[in-house]
C-alpha cells in the first residue's frame, strides 16, 4: 500500500523505511515534523500515514498532525508509534477517530509481519491499540476493584481486551479458543454490564466499551 512517514529520529526513521519497503508497501514520503507531513499529503494521496506522537513542531506534535489530516483525509488511515503506552495519548486518539487507527508502541513493529499485519488492519477499517496498552486498560484496578469493570468476569475482562486491540469476533474466538457464537454472548453481555445498549452508538460499542472502562477508572482514581 501507499504509506507516509513522520518521525524526528533519524535512525528510527531509516529503519522503518528499510522495514517498510520490505514489505513491498510504497512510500510515498519521509519527513521529520508534523506540519511537514500535512505539506506532503495536501497533493499525495496515500492508505495510511504514520506517525510519531511525540515531535516538532510541539511536544505532541504527531496528535496535531493526525487532527489536521483527519480532517482533511477522513478515509486515510493513521498509525500512531510512540515510546510510551500512555493511556491519554490513547484518549485523544479516539477522540481522532475510531475507525483506521492504530496505536503501537515503537519497540513492537521491528518486524516486517507485524508492521504489515498492523498496516492492513488498519487500512481495512479496524481500531489497532497496542495489546500491552489495551490489557492494562481492562484489567481490574488493584484494591478495592471499584468501577464498572469489576462487574465483568474475567473471560468477559479477556475478550474487552482483545475488543481493545482492534480485534473481530472471529479473531477473539481463535485467541479465546471459543466459537464466535460464544464471542458474541461474551460481548453483548459486557455491553449490558457497561450500560452500552443497542440504540448507542452502535457502530462504535467495541471502542465505548473501552471508553466506559476508561472513564470509571478516572472516577475511582
Amino acid at each position: 500500500m501507499r504509506v507516509a512517514l513522520a518521525e524526528d529520529g533519524a535512525l528510527f526513521r531509516e529503519g522503518l523505511q528499510m522495514l517498510l519497503e520490505a514489505a513491498g508497501h510504497e512510500i510515498v514520503g519521509s519527513v521529520a515534523d508534523g506540519d511537514a507531513i500535512v505539506r506532503l499529503l495536501a497533493t499525495e494521496p496515500v492508505d495510511v500515514a504514520i506517525l510519531d506522537i511525540r515531535m516538532p513542531p510541539e511536544p505532541d506534535g504527531g496528535l496535531t498532525a493526525a487532527e489536521r489530516l483527519r480532517a482533511l483525509h477522513p478515509d486515510m488511515g493513521l498509525l500512531f508509534l510512540s515510546h510510551y503506552a500512555e493511556s491519554h495519548y490513547l484518549m485523544r486518539i479516539l477522540g481522532i477517530g475510531t475507525e483506521r487507527v492504530g496505536y503501537r508502541l515503537k519497540e513492537k513493529v521491528g518486524s516486517v509481519d507485524v508492521l504489515s499485519d498492523t498496516l492492513t488492519r488498519i487500512d481495512s477499517g479496524e481500531i489497532v491499540i497496542e495489546p500491552v496498552l489495551a490489557k492494562r486498560l481492562v484489567e481490574k484496578p488493584q484494591g478495592d476493584r471499584k468501577g464498572l469493570i469489576a462487574a465483568l468476569s474475567e473471560r468477559e475482562v479477556d475478550v474487552l481486551r482483545l475488543m481493545a486491540e482492534g480485534r473481530s469476533n472471529n479473531g477473539i474466538a481463535g485467541q479465546l479458543f471459543v466459537t464466535p457464537k460464544a464471542v458474541e454472548k461474551h460481548i453483548a453481555s459486557i455491553f449490558d454490564k457497561l450500560g452500552l445498549q443497542a440504540d448507542t452508538a452502535a457502530h462504535h460499542r467495541r471502542v465505548l466499551a473501552v471508553l466506559t472502562y476508561l472513564r470509571a477508572q478516572r472516577e475511582d482514581g
